[in-house]
């Protein structure tokens, strides 16, 4: 994890690579025409009002490790594609950091990087959102959160994962499939409270011995059997008991939780998953409650999607995320 006395006083944003100008469909001038790429700035520490700001963190290592289907190292591209052209109903304060990009193998130095640029983001006041990427960005995300003002001032930290699966592996080598087991063994290491809780685990996809470890760890979750169109009371029931026990939340989506025909573009396409009504229903719940501090979106493949599918799905959820936010306050 960053030290996170590093992190406190740097407001500047390092990335690898910078933010590359915005593009898309232009109806014309006036704010009944905004979209979001005339809306999105490159970021920037001293600018007058907070928001929401991107960033990209290029990588499929962690899925190499996990000998899963390389190419998530262009989600970030992916979806800001996707996002460029979305219609804004009223003008927002959105910025684009540009990108973490792990070469090299060098997947624990990205998420180092990746962790810096978080905290900064987080102490300015801005909402991180991070487009990944393998599910190893999460390890990246959390150590920013951890290292940030806002969780020194609210410690008891919540995270809410949507996806198939736990990512709970013990392997000696980080990878896309271990990075809330170390997340769970940094927080015990520290004495720090935080509790991890997964909407959409598909059995199938989970061994026994996985479920063991969740039990060990105190995880709950919901099984994808269990959050369909119907399971709408019983989804609310375990996203706002998680809400009422935490001070922060940290939102990470991997979209292997949706079913393939909606979201064919990933490491790992599901055979059954949750549907997209009931996750957008989780990103309304989680965004207005007051506690959302970072997000990010793992598992963009976009060399599997088809029309940008999971792309134009994920930007959705993005959009949803942005507009309907309401910040915690240090």
């Amino acid at each position: 994890m960053a030290d996170p006395a590093s992190n406190h006083t740097d407001p500047i944003v390092r990335v690898d690579i910078p933010p590359a100008p915005w593009t898309g469909r232009d109806d014309g001038p006036g704010p009944e025409h905004l979209r979001w790429h005339r809306a999105i700035h490159p970021y920037r520490p001293d600018a007058a009002e907070t928001g929401s700001a991107l960033i990209g963190f290029a990588s499929d290592e962690g899925v190499r490790r996990n000998r899963g289907r390389l190419g998530a190292a262009g989600g970030p591209a992916a979806l800001r594609t996707a996002l460029s052209s979305m219609a804004l109903a009223q003008p927002l304060s959105l910025f684009d950091a540009g990108d973490i990009a792990v070469t090299d193998g060098d997947l624990e130095g990205g998420q180092q990087r990746l962790a810096a640029a978080v905290t900064a983001v987080l102490n300015r006041g801005d909402l991180p959102i991070v487009l990944g990427g393998g599910h190893e960005v999460a390890f990246g995300t959390y150590s920013g959160v951890a290292a940030s003002a806002l969780r020194r001032d609210r410690p008891r930290l919540g995270i809410l994962n949507l996806d198939a699966h736990f990512d709970l592996r013990a392997d000696s080598i980080p990878s896309s499939g271990t990075p809330f087991r170390q997340i769970l063994e940094a927080e015990h290491a520290a004495g720090t409270d935080c509790v991890y809780r997964v909407l959409g685990i598909s059995q199938p996809a989970n061994t026994a011995a996985l479920f063991d470890t969740a039990r060990r760890y105190d995880v709950r979750y919901l099984l994808d059997d269990h959050c369909g169109t119907t399971d709408s009371d019983t989804v609310d029931v375990f996203v706002d008991a998680l809400l009422d026990r935490v001070d922060i939340l940290y939102l990470t989506i991997d979209l292997d939780v949706l079913p393939a025909a909606v979201a064919p573009g990933v490491s790992a396409p599901a055979a059954y998953g949750v549907p997209l009504e009931i996750i957008q229903r989780v990103c309304d719940k989680v965004t207005a409650s007051g506690k959302l501090a970072a997000v990010d979106i793992a598992e963009l493949n976009p060399e599997f999607d088809i029309d940008n599918r999971t792309a134009r799905t994920a930007a959705r959820l993005i959009h949803r995320l942005v507009t309907r936010h309401s910040a915690p306050r240090v």
